[in-house]
């Protein structure tokens, strides 16, 4: 085997760890309100999310497309893979692509330990752009696609970070105004069982439609390295087993859980209803799959938190804790150039030792450092079990482990 095919499938197996991470980092997003008002038990929320994310993921690729072509610019005028900006058979690329993947899951873990609901999209990008800039400089980086419109990174990942959360919000905040007006008068018990089974279609939806989107951005990931290796050189499609191996990833990454994200998510934003949740999941299914069809790689994360503090504000007097949003807002504000950081780093440590080596060292790096992190959160651990506990705040607005901790 040579030392190109090598490094290619470091490429692949780091970038089905990104999915892996990706998927328990992101179940939240689809089950967090639904376990929160017991609509779903949490094991029974974990495993529908899975099977739902790897259905999705069949269903488009075009966000798979947009990861391939959108960050690294390895495409000539006329669209054919452009090899002038890469050397020694494709591993110059291939470095980029792993020093990438590995700057995506470190900030993964990270926030994952911390139980902050960040974007396991954007520290995918962030992670790309920071081993672009590091390996080929800005002009590496595919900032506008072909410059007559908003494309490239501008236009397919940094703007629909900015709008996705508002509109998801919005569209909660109005949707959950209308229930509680159109229910007015009718006992709560009944409103909240009949929405806590309309929660069931609602986060099946939003599964479906997370499966859409954050399962092509590793597809398009091997898809680029692939083509950095000269093994692909169609940058319109995806190869099936590609598709296939990347579904699995995340479904299995859905269905082991993310209870810390989950916990914060379903209980430390809002201390939402049944109708509440139904409308915050609709409103981020409906967004999510509109940016799919578009090719938008969008931060579901974002979404799912801009639905959710959108039903609180749709509700009169429902207390949204604005201290927990804040400190999500942060981690969102950072994430991009935070694995940006641990991207180049990443790159220029390869780099520096050099070829086969060089990647072998990162990927050692990247599994002592997720090791260590897995076992610092043995000692608070956070599971079906207690995943809904009451959330406490300390004085200085700090979270308070419940239970077994958080």
């Amino acid at each position: 085997m040579t030392d190109t095919a090598v490094l290619l499938t470091l490429v692949v197996v780091t970038a089905l760890a990104f999915d892996f991470t990706n998927g328990f980092h992101d179940t939240a997003n689809a089950m967090a309100t639904s376990v929160a008002t017991g609509a779903l038990r949490p094991k029974v929320a974990v495993g529908l999310s899975g099977t739902l994310n790897l259905i999705g993921a069949f269903l488009s690729i075009e966000v798979a497309l947009t990861v391939t072509n959108a960050v690294v610019k390895i495409q000539n005028p006329d669209g054919t893979p452009k090899p002038d900006l890469i050397g020694n058979g494709g591993a110059d690329l291939l470095l980029i692509v792993l020093a990438g993947l590995v700057g995506g899951i470190i900030w993964n873990l990270v926030t994952w330990l911390l139980g902050l609901p960040s974007s396991s999209s954007h520290a995918l990008f962030g992670g790309l752009i920071g081993a672009t800039i590091a390996g080929l400089g800005w002009a590496g980086v595919n900032w506008t696609g072909n410059g007559s419109k908003l494309d490239g990174v501008v236009g397919k990942v940094l703007l629909p970070a900015l709008i996705s959360p508002v509109i998801a919000g919005l569209v909660a905040t109005v949707g959950t105004w209308l229930i509680y007006r159109v229910t007015t008068g009718v006992a709560a018990r009944f409103t909240d069982s009949g929405f806590r089974w309309g929660q069931i279609g609602s986060a099946s939806l939003v599964s479906l439609a997370h499966g859409t989107n954050d399962a092509q951005k590793t597809m398009g990931v091997i898809t680029l390295a692939l083509i950095a290796a000269g093994e692909w050189t169609d940058t319109g499609n995806i190869p099936f087993w590609v598709k296939l191996v990347c579904a699995l990833a995340i479904s299995l990454g859905t269905y082991l859980g993310g209870w810390r994200i989950m916990r914060t998510l379903g209980k430390g934003l809002v201390e939402i209803s049944p109708p509440q949740g139904f409308a915050a999941e609709s409103a981020s299914a409906a967004v999510i799959l509109s940016s799919s069809h578009l090719g938008f790689a969008l931060s579901t994360t974002q979404v799912a938190t801009g639905s959710i503090l959108g039903s609180g504000v749709g509700r009169r007097g429902a207390a949204v804790r604005w201290a927990v949003a804040g400190r999500m807002v942060i981690a969102w504000a950072l994430t991009i150039p935070a694995a940006a950081v641990v991207g180049g780093v990443t790159w220029f440590i390869g780099d520096l030792v050099g070829g086969l080596l060089g990647a072998l060292l990162i990927f050692v790096l990247l599994v002592v450092a997720a090791t260590a992190m897995y076992l610092r959160s043995r000692r608070a651990p956070v599971d079906h079990t207690n995943v809904n506990d009451e959330w406490q705040e300390t004085p200085s607005g700090n979270r308070t482990p419940v239970g077994a901790g958080n």
